[in-house]
Protein backbone atom coordinates (compact mmCIF):
# COMPACT_ATOMS: atom_id res chain seq x y z
CA UNK A 1 0.00 0.00 0.00
CA UNK A 2 1.31 3.64 -0.53
CA UNK A 3 2.21 5.65 2.03
CA UNK A 4 1.50 9.45 2.20
CA UNK A 5 4.67 9.77 4.84
CA UNK A 6 8.23 11.03 3.08
CA UNK A 7 11.33 8.60 3.87
CA UNK A 8 13.97 9.88 6.08
CA UNK A 9 16.37 10.53 2.97
CA UNK A 10 13.18 12.35 1.11
CA UNK A 11 12.63 14.22 4.83
CA UNK A 12 16.24 15.26 4.38
CA UNK A 13 15.81 16.04 0.51
CA UNK A 14 13.01 18.12 1.16
CA UNK A 15 14.46 20.12 4.27
CA UNK A 16 17.88 21.31 2.23
CA UNK A 17 15.94 22.28 -0.63
CA UNK A 18 13.41 24.28 1.40
CA UNK A 19 16.61 25.65 3.42
CA UNK A 20 17.86 27.09 0.15
CA UNK A 21 14.92 27.93 -1.22
CA UNK A 22 13.87 30.02 1.75
CA UNK A 23 17.17 31.74 2.41
CA UNK A 24 18.79 31.89 -0.94
CA UNK A 25 16.04 32.30 -3.52
CA UNK A 26 13.89 34.27 -0.70
CA UNK A 27 17.04 36.40 -0.58
CA UNK A 28 17.31 37.60 -4.40
CA UNK A 29 14.05 36.87 -6.20
CA UNK A 30 12.96 40.46 -6.48
CA UNK A 31 16.09 41.73 -7.17
CA UNK A 32 16.54 38.97 -9.97
CA UNK A 33 12.73 40.12 -11.21
CA UNK A 34 14.12 43.94 -11.78
CA UNK A 35 17.44 43.04 -13.54
CA UNK A 36 16.16 40.07 -15.49
CA UNK A 37 19.49 37.86 -13.81
CA UNK A 38 19.73 35.41 -11.03
CA UNK A 39 23.11 35.69 -9.26
CA UNK A 40 25.30 33.24 -10.05
CA UNK A 41 26.68 32.29 -7.09
CA UNK A 42 22.67 31.38 -6.05
CA UNK A 43 22.35 29.33 -8.62
CA UNK A 44 25.75 27.58 -7.93
CA UNK A 45 24.74 27.00 -4.68
CA UNK A 46 21.60 25.39 -5.88
CA UNK A 47 23.30 23.06 -8.05
CA UNK A 48 26.05 21.58 -4.83
CA UNK A 49 22.91 20.36 -3.14
CA UNK A 50 23.18 17.32 -6.11
CA UNK A 51 19.54 17.70 -7.02
CA UNK A 52 20.08 16.10 -10.29
CA UNK A 53 23.14 13.39 -9.69
CA UNK A 54 20.80 12.31 -7.04
CA UNK A 55 18.58 11.10 -10.13
CA UNK A 56 21.52 9.38 -11.40
CA UNK A 57 22.49 6.32 -10.88
CA UNK A 58 26.23 5.54 -9.58
CA UNK A 59 27.20 3.53 -13.10
CA UNK A 60 26.72 6.98 -15.04
CA UNK A 61 28.57 9.55 -12.40
CA UNK A 62 25.89 9.72 -10.43
CA UNK A 63 24.96 8.72 -6.46
CA UNK A 64 21.12 8.04 -6.47
CA UNK A 65 18.55 6.61 -8.78
CA UNK A 66 15.94 8.09 -10.97
CA UNK A 67 12.88 8.77 -8.79
CA UNK A 68 9.83 10.91 -10.30
CA UNK A 69 9.18 11.50 -6.90
CA UNK A 70 11.48 12.77 -5.70
CA UNK A 71 12.15 14.89 -8.34
CA UNK A 72 8.36 16.79 -7.84
CA UNK A 73 9.62 16.85 -4.34
CA UNK A 74 12.16 19.08 -5.44
CA UNK A 75 10.34 20.88 -7.75
CA UNK A 76 7.63 21.60 -4.94
CA UNK A 77 10.07 23.10 -2.81
CA UNK A 78 12.26 24.87 -5.79
CA UNK A 79 9.09 26.48 -6.60
CA UNK A 80 8.01 27.67 -3.08
CA UNK A 81 11.34 29.69 -3.60
CA UNK A 82 10.96 31.34 -6.69
CA UNK A 83 9.88 29.91 -9.92
CA UNK A 84 12.20 31.89 -12.34
CA UNK A 85 15.48 30.44 -10.54
CA UNK A 86 13.92 26.75 -10.77
CA UNK A 87 13.11 26.25 -13.94
CA UNK A 88 16.64 27.53 -14.48
CA UNK A 89 18.52 25.11 -11.95
CA UNK A 90 16.05 22.54 -13.51
CA UNK A 91 17.27 23.20 -16.86
CA UNK A 92 20.71 20.29 -17.16
CA UNK A 93 17.26 18.11 -16.25
CA UNK A 94 15.67 18.41 -19.07
CA UNK A 95 18.79 16.81 -21.37
CA UNK A 96 19.74 14.61 -18.63
CA UNK A 97 16.75 12.95 -17.74
CA UNK A 98 15.48 12.25 -21.30
CA UNK A 99 18.77 10.57 -22.09
CA UNK A 100 18.50 8.68 -19.14
CA UNK A 101 15.32 7.46 -20.23
CA UNK A 102 15.41 6.44 -23.86
CA UNK A 103 19.62 7.13 -24.28
CA UNK A 104 21.44 3.73 -25.68
CA UNK A 105 23.88 2.84 -23.38
CA UNK A 106 26.90 4.54 -25.31
CA UNK A 107 24.90 8.20 -24.84
CA UNK A 108 24.52 7.18 -21.45
CA UNK A 109 28.16 7.34 -20.75
CA UNK A 110 29.42 9.66 -23.16
CA UNK A 111 26.48 12.69 -21.79
CA UNK A 112 25.19 11.31 -18.16
CA UNK A 113 28.58 12.08 -16.05
CA UNK A 114 28.65 15.77 -17.50
CA UNK A 115 25.41 16.05 -15.34
CA UNK A 116 27.43 15.03 -12.04
CA UNK A 117 30.32 17.67 -12.08
CA UNK A 118 31.13 20.15 -9.68
CA UNK A 119 29.95 23.20 -11.86
CA UNK A 120 26.42 23.92 -13.49
CA UNK A 121 26.08 21.88 -17.02
CA UNK A 122 25.65 24.18 -19.78
CA UNK A 123 23.23 22.12 -21.51
CA UNK A 124 19.35 22.76 -22.49
CA UNK A 125 16.27 21.47 -24.20
CA UNK A 126 15.04 23.02 -27.69
CA UNK A 127 11.41 21.68 -27.48
CA UNK A 128 8.71 24.96 -27.76
CA UNK A 129 7.83 26.35 -30.86
CA UNK A 130 6.09 29.73 -31.82
CA UNK A 131 2.74 28.56 -33.03
CA UNK A 132 -0.66 28.94 -32.29
CA UNK A 133 -1.31 25.25 -33.25
CA UNK A 134 1.72 23.93 -31.52
CA UNK A 135 1.79 19.92 -31.12
CA UNK A 136 4.36 17.92 -29.78
CA UNK A 137 3.37 14.67 -31.82
CA UNK A 138 3.77 17.00 -34.83
CA UNK A 139 6.73 19.65 -34.93
CA UNK A 140 7.24 22.23 -37.33
CA UNK A 141 11.05 21.61 -36.95
CA UNK A 142 12.33 19.13 -39.28
CA UNK A 143 15.75 16.45 -39.20
CA UNK A 144 16.05 14.53 -42.64
CA UNK A 145 18.53 11.65 -42.96
CA UNK A 146 20.85 12.41 -45.50
CA UNK A 147 23.55 9.24 -45.17
CA UNK A 148 25.08 9.22 -42.19
CA UNK A 149 23.66 12.69 -40.67
CA UNK A 150 20.87 14.27 -39.56
CA UNK A 151 20.22 17.74 -41.15
CA UNK A 152 17.56 19.77 -38.76
CA UNK A 153 15.83 23.11 -39.52
CA UNK A 154 13.55 24.90 -38.09
CA UNK A 155 12.88 27.52 -35.06
CA UNK A 156 12.57 27.11 -31.27
CA UNK A 157 11.22 29.25 -28.16
CA UNK A 158 11.27 29.80 -24.93
CA UNK A 159 14.90 28.19 -24.58
CA UNK A 160 16.73 28.37 -21.42
CA UNK A 161 20.26 29.81 -20.87
CA UNK A 162 20.27 28.64 -24.69
CA UNK A 163 23.26 31.98 -25.11
CA UNK A 164 25.47 29.69 -22.44
CA UNK A 165 24.67 26.20 -23.73
CA UNK A 166 26.90 23.68 -25.40
CA UNK A 167 24.41 21.10 -25.48
CA UNK A 168 21.42 21.65 -27.28
CA UNK A 169 18.64 18.74 -26.91
CA UNK A 170 16.59 19.52 -29.94
CA UNK A 171 12.98 18.12 -30.79
CA UNK A 172 12.29 17.75 -34.53
CA UNK A 173 9.74 15.68 -37.16
CA UNK A 174 11.97 12.94 -38.53
CA UNK A 175 11.92 12.54 -42.33
CA UNK A 176 8.92 11.15 -44.07
CA UNK A 177 7.88 9.60 -40.58
CA UNK A 178 6.75 12.47 -39.10
CA UNK A 179 7.53 11.38 -35.43
CA UNK A 180 8.85 13.69 -33.18
CA UNK A 181 12.17 12.40 -32.16
CA UNK A 182 15.32 14.61 -30.06
CA UNK A 183 18.78 15.31 -31.31
CA UNK A 184 22.16 16.17 -29.61
CA UNK A 185 23.24 19.07 -30.87
CA UNK A 186 26.31 21.42 -29.78
CA UNK A 187 24.99 24.89 -29.13
CA UNK A 188 28.00 26.33 -30.65
CA UNK A 189 27.54 25.11 -34.04
CA UNK A 190 27.35 28.09 -36.61
CA UNK A 191 24.37 27.33 -37.92
CA UNK A 192 22.63 27.57 -34.44
CA UNK A 193 21.71 30.99 -34.28
CA UNK A 194 20.58 32.34 -30.90
CA UNK A 195 18.32 35.05 -31.45
CA UNK A 196 16.64 38.07 -29.14
CA UNK A 197 16.03 37.39 -25.68
CA UNK A 198 12.19 36.24 -25.26
CA UNK A 199 10.51 38.99 -23.15
CA UNK A 200 7.30 37.60 -20.73
CA UNK A 201 5.15 38.95 -18.77
CA UNK A 202 6.42 37.09 -15.97
CA UNK A 203 9.83 34.87 -15.42
CA UNK A 204 11.68 38.54 -15.70
CA UNK A 205 14.63 36.55 -14.13
CA UNK A 206 14.98 33.38 -16.36
CA UNK A 207 16.48 33.70 -19.45
CA UNK A 208 14.88 31.87 -22.36
CA UNK A 209 15.72 32.59 -26.47
CA UNK A 210 14.23 32.02 -29.61
CA UNK A 211 16.79 29.57 -31.27
CA UNK A 212 16.95 28.94 -35.09
CA UNK A 213 18.27 25.67 -37.08
CA UNK A 214 19.78 26.55 -40.17
CA UNK A 215 20.94 23.31 -41.77
CA UNK A 216 22.61 21.82 -38.73
CA UNK A 217 24.62 19.04 -39.23
CA UNK A 218 25.18 16.44 -36.79
CA UNK A 219 25.89 12.96 -37.02
CA UNK A 220 23.40 10.20 -36.83
CA UNK A 221 24.63 8.58 -33.63
CA UNK A 222 23.19 11.93 -32.02
CA UNK A 223 19.59 10.54 -32.28
CA UNK A 224 18.65 10.40 -28.75
CA UNK A 225 18.08 6.54 -28.12
CA UNK A 226 19.63 5.13 -31.73
CA UNK A 227 17.65 3.99 -34.47
CA UNK A 228 14.65 2.96 -31.73
CA UNK A 229 14.31 6.50 -31.04
CA UNK A 230 12.40 8.34 -27.95
CA UNK A 231 9.05 7.47 -26.15
CA UNK A 232 7.64 11.11 -26.00
CA UNK A 233 5.23 10.28 -23.78
CA UNK A 234 7.25 8.92 -21.11
CA UNK A 235 9.17 12.03 -21.19
CA UNK A 236 6.50 14.55 -21.18
CA UNK A 237 5.30 12.54 -18.13
CA UNK A 238 8.03 13.25 -16.48
CA UNK A 239 7.73 17.03 -17.31
CA UNK A 240 4.32 17.25 -16.81
CA UNK A 241 4.85 16.11 -13.56
CA UNK A 242 7.75 18.25 -12.43
CA UNK A 243 5.42 21.21 -13.36
CA UNK A 244 3.14 20.22 -11.44
CA UNK A 245 5.26 20.35 -8.69
CA UNK A 246 6.60 23.35 -9.27
CA UNK A 247 2.47 24.97 -9.24
CA UNK A 248 2.21 23.56 -6.06
CA UNK A 249 5.09 25.09 -4.56
CA UNK A 250 3.97 28.41 -6.28
CA UNK A 251 0.53 28.56 -4.91
CA UNK A 252 1.83 27.24 -1.00
CA UNK A 253 4.41 30.20 -0.96
CA UNK A 254 1.08 32.84 -2.31
CA UNK A 255 -1.18 31.07 0.01
CA UNK A 256 1.37 31.37 3.29
CA UNK A 257 1.88 35.02 2.42
CA UNK A 258 -1.96 35.49 2.26
CA UNK A 259 -2.62 33.62 5.01
CA UNK A 260 -0.29 35.40 7.27
CA UNK A 261 -0.77 38.59 5.81
CA UNK A 262 -4.85 38.49 6.50
CA UNK A 263 -3.92 37.28 10.78
CA UNK A 264 -1.48 40.88 10.84
CA UNK A 265 -3.88 43.30 8.87
CA UNK A 266 -6.32 44.66 11.34
CA UNK A 267 -9.33 46.43 9.88
CA UNK A 268 -12.15 47.70 12.18
CA UNK A 269 -10.91 46.59 15.05
CA UNK A 270 -10.07 43.04 14.10
CA UNK A 271 -7.57 40.85 11.83
CA UNK A 272 -9.54 40.68 8.35
CA UNK A 273 -8.52 36.96 8.45
CA UNK A 274 -11.94 37.12 10.81
CA UNK A 275 -13.85 38.39 7.77
CA UNK A 276 -15.79 35.36 6.44
CA UNK A 277 -15.13 35.74 2.82
CA UNK A 278 -11.55 36.07 3.46
CA UNK A 279 -11.70 32.64 5.62
CA UNK A 280 -13.68 31.14 3.27
CA UNK A 281 -10.96 31.92 0.56
CA UNK A 282 -8.24 31.05 2.21
CA UNK A 283 -9.76 27.55 3.53
CA UNK A 284 -10.19 26.76 -0.26
CA UNK A 285 -7.13 27.87 -1.29
CA UNK A 286 -5.67 25.38 1.13
CA UNK A 287 -7.53 22.51 0.19
CA UNK A 288 -6.85 23.36 -3.45
CA UNK A 289 -3.15 22.93 -2.60
CA UNK A 290 -3.03 19.48 -0.44
CA UNK A 291 -5.49 18.08 -3.30
CA UNK A 292 -3.12 18.85 -5.88
CA UNK A 293 -0.28 18.07 -4.18
CA UNK A 294 -1.68 14.40 -3.71
CA UNK A 295 -2.39 14.02 -7.69
CA UNK A 296 1.36 15.18 -8.13
CA UNK A 297 2.29 12.26 -5.58
CA UNK A 298 0.01 9.60 -7.35
CA UNK A 299 1.17 10.41 -10.99
CA UNK A 300 4.63 10.29 -9.78
CA UNK A 301 4.23 7.04 -7.56
CA UNK A 302 3.02 4.96 -10.51
CA UNK A 303 5.12 5.91 -12.93
CA UNK A 304 8.47 4.87 -10.27
CA UNK A 305 6.35 1.94 -10.00
CA UNK A 306 6.20 0.64 -13.71
CA UNK A 307 2.87 1.44 -13.77
CA UNK A 308 0.57 3.62 -16.68
CA UNK A 309 0.66 7.32 -15.42
CA UNK A 310 -0.18 9.63 -19.28
CA UNK A 311 -3.53 10.07 -17.81
CA UNK A 312 -2.29 10.84 -13.89
CA UNK A 313 0.60 13.20 -15.17
CA UNK A 314 -1.72 14.93 -17.78
CA UNK A 315 -4.28 15.53 -15.25
CA UNK A 316 -2.28 16.37 -12.32
CA UNK A 317 0.08 19.18 -14.91
CA UNK A 318 -3.89 20.87 -15.91
CA UNK A 319 -5.16 20.91 -12.47
CA UNK A 320 -1.82 22.22 -10.73
CA UNK A 321 -1.68 24.97 -13.42
CA UNK A 322 -5.12 26.48 -13.08
CA UNK A 323 -4.71 25.92 -8.99
CA UNK A 324 -1.44 28.08 -9.14
CA UNK A 325 -3.47 30.48 -11.20
CA UNK A 326 -6.50 30.84 -8.77
CA UNK A 327 -4.46 30.40 -5.88
CA UNK A 328 -1.82 33.32 -6.72
CA UNK A 329 -5.03 35.41 -7.95
CA UNK A 330 -6.41 34.83 -4.46
CA UNK A 331 -3.64 35.95 -2.57
CA UNK A 332 -3.82 39.13 -4.62
CA UNK A 333 -7.12 39.77 -3.49
CA UNK A 334 -6.56 38.98 0.15
CA UNK A 335 -3.93 41.45 0.19
CA UNK A 336 -6.16 44.17 -1.74
CA UNK A 337 -4.81 46.95 -2.94
CA UNK A 338 -1.31 46.24 -1.36
CA UNK A 339 -1.43 42.88 -3.28
CA UNK A 340 -1.08 45.29 -6.86
CA UNK A 341 2.39 47.09 -5.77
CA UNK A 342 5.43 45.05 -5.57
CA UNK A 343 6.08 45.66 -2.12
CA UNK A 344 4.80 42.34 -1.60
CA UNK A 345 5.47 39.15 -3.55
CA UNK A 346 1.62 38.47 -4.62
CA UNK A 347 1.34 40.30 -7.95
CA UNK A 348 5.07 38.34 -8.93
CA UNK A 349 3.39 35.32 -8.35
CA UNK A 350 0.49 35.89 -9.96
CA UNK A 351 2.65 36.69 -13.30
CA UNK A 352 4.51 33.42 -12.66
CA UNK A 353 1.10 31.66 -12.28
CA UNK A 354 0.04 32.64 -15.22
CA UNK A 355 3.53 31.40 -16.95
CA UNK A 356 2.51 28.09 -15.64
CA UNK A 357 -0.96 27.83 -17.27
CA UNK A 358 0.53 28.87 -20.61
CA UNK A 359 3.62 26.92 -20.42
CA UNK A 360 1.49 23.62 -19.39
CA UNK A 361 -1.15 24.64 -22.05
CA UNK A 362 1.95 24.11 -24.65
CA UNK A 363 2.94 20.67 -23.66
CA UNK A 364 -0.36 18.90 -22.27
CA UNK A 365 -1.61 18.48 -26.08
Amino acid sequence: MYSFDLTDEQKMLTDAVNRYATRQLRAVYRDAEESGALPDDVIQTGWELGLLPALIPEAFGGFGEHSVLNGALIAEELGYGDVAAALHLLSPNLVAIPILLCGTKQQKQTYLPQFCTETFPKATAAFLEASITFDPYDLNTSARLVRNEYVLWGQKTMVINADEAETLLVYAREGQSGNTQAFLVPAKDPRVHINRRDRWMGFHALRTFTVELEGVTIPAENKLGGKAGIDLKQILTCSRIAVAGLGVGLAKAAFEYARDYAKERVAFGEPIAHRQAIAFMLAEMAIEIDATRLLVWEAAWKFDQGKPAVHDAYLAALYAADMALKVTDGAVQVLGGHGYIRDHPVELWLRNGRGLVTLVGSVIV
